[in-house]
């Protein structure tokens, strides 16, 4: 789990994280929404230690990173995935170049080892039969596949995706998502996305963070996201005549309003 207690984060005069407090939980998908200038990315950078928050706190399973020493850290960021919203492939490197990147960078495994756990991911993603191939001759699906093999190849333990369906068409989309979620539960990994698309929201939302100017708006999940009567929620989320007519049935159902 990872836990953010109060943490502001200003650039200049602009405050862009305003006392934010949440709870990431392990094991299920959590996901950052808001609009552009919401502060989800500068959250997201602070998860990632990337930015360091002016104050407030932000721990991993009980560890707080601000008290960490420089080992600690380095420790910490071995335990780190990251599927980059481009994917952030080496076009030099095959697919089991990719993947295994991170493993020959950070542990000590022979090449032989390295080959069968990048394998084993590849495997698990669908896609054995692109070892050998570069990000160029792939589709942008499977390269997004191939991003999530190598962001789980070290056996992360917190998982942060930036936009993972960017430049997806629907169906796929679809196919990473659930490819994600399945991975958070099979590995028992802590799961945030930092996502605008709200397809993904109401297919594995089951913790949605909703900022609004720097402050945490809302909290639940894909279930409560239709019964909320919180005004900015319902403007960024209703803002499509589909999930219009999604909330007013599920409002029928629960309430008995009319059409």
């Amino acid at each position: 789990m990872i836990e953010v207690k109060n943490v502001e984060k200003s650039f200049g005069d602009s405050k862009v994280l305003k006392g934010i407090s949440t709870a990431f939980e392990t094991g299920k998908t959590n996901l950052i929404i808001g609009q552009s200038g919401s502060g989800k990315t500068v959250l997201l950078k602070s998860l990632l230690g990337i930015h360091t928050p002016d104050s407030g706190t932000i721990s991993y399973d009980g560890r707080i990173y601000s008290e960490m020493t420089d080992d600690e850290r380095r420790e910490l960021r071995t335990e780190i995935g990251m599927v980059f919203q481009g994917s952030a492939l080496f076009d030099s490197m095959t697919v089991e170049q990719n993947v295994g990147f991170p493993l020959t960078m950070f542990t000590n495994k022979t090449a032989a080892e390295i080959r069968e756990r990048v394998d084993v991911v590849l495997k698990r993603v669908n896609l054995l039969e692109a070892n050998h191939k570069k990000p160029s001759e792939i589709s942008g699906g499977m390269q997004k596949r191939v991003a999530i093999a190598r962001a789980i190849v070290n056996n992360p333990k917190y998982l942060f995706c930036d936009e993972p369906n960017s430049g997806l068409d629907p169906k796929t989309a679809i196919v990473i998502d659930n490819l994600i979620q399945e991975i958070t539960q099979e590995y028992n990994i802590t799961t945030v996305i930092n996502t605008h698309d709200m397809n993904s929201v109401m297919e594995i939302g089951e913790k949605i963070v909703f900022l609004k100017n720097g402050v945490l708006a809302w909290e639940g999940t894909k279930k409560d996201i239709f019964r909320t009567d919180n005004e900015a929620v319902v403007d960024f989320v209703y803002s499509s005549n589909l999930f219009k007519k999604i909330r007013k049935a599920q409002r029928k159902e629960d309430f008995g309003e009319s059409l």
